[in-house]
């Protein structure tokens, strides 16, 4: 895949996986700020399926994009990396908004009883964001390459901190206990850890290989 470059930096992740994690911590941030931090429940099936579109769009277009780079020919349309960006930003969401109520329902003791996007009207308040970052990422601001890296770090300990905070739930059977942030804490730094141990071997397995 193609890096993302802003100011002649190069992001440590490809323009399709930038978009992946700054989507994903743009609709958890959403849903924080509509009050869906415990919410339980999975969109409507209306909404899933818009979803369900837009991960399509991201399989089409990685497949697109990868023909395009292994042959060197086009096969759809010709690749970009905005819209690697765009497609990747659509399935961050489309992750996050299948993910948490997941984690909500297997953290939580009393998990709030509602959809952690109630419809269309919720769904397009979320395309408002993710319009100004793809605008944003078009603008060379000095510093912004940097935070962006943060952003991408933290969306990758977030995302897969939560499923592997679900695994070690599951695993010691102390699903649905936690009734504060504080019973919450050892289970998501367990998470945490867990995920930095998984990202810290494929570094491990990639440098021994290919050094």
């Amino acid at each position: 895949e193609h890096s993302l470059h802003m100011g002649g930096v190069q992001l440590p992740l490809c323009a399709r996986c930038t978009g992946t994690y700054l989507g994903a911590v743009t609709a958890l941030l959403y849903f924080a700020c509509r009050g869906r931090s415990r919410s339980s429940w999975l969109p409507p099936l209306r909404v899933i399926a818009m979803l369900a579109l837009s991960f399509a769009f991201w399989a089409v277009d990685g497949v697109n994009s990868y023909f395009a780079y292994v042959t060197g020919r086009q096969l759809l349309y010709a690749p970009s990396n905005l819209l690697r960006l765009v497609s990747g930003l659509l399935n961050g969401v489309t992750l996050s908004s299948l993910l948490f109520p997941l984690f909500n329902f297997t953290l939580w003791k009393q998990p709030d009883s509602e959809h952690v996007i109630g419809g269309f009207a919720e769904l397009g308040g979320l395309s408002l964001p993710l319009l100004g970052l793809v605008l944003l990422l078009q603008v060379n601001l000095p510093g912004l390459p940097a935070i962006l890296v943060l952003v991408e770090l933290a969306g990758v300990l977030i995302m897969l901190g939560m499923v592997n905070s679900i695994l070690a739930l599951l695993l010691l059977r102390r699903e649905n206990v936690a009734e504060c942030w504080r019973q919450a804490l050892p289970f998501l730094t367990l998470g945490i850890l867990m995920t930095a141990a998984e990202v810290g071997s494929i570094a491990f397995a990639r440098y021994w290989f290919f050094s």
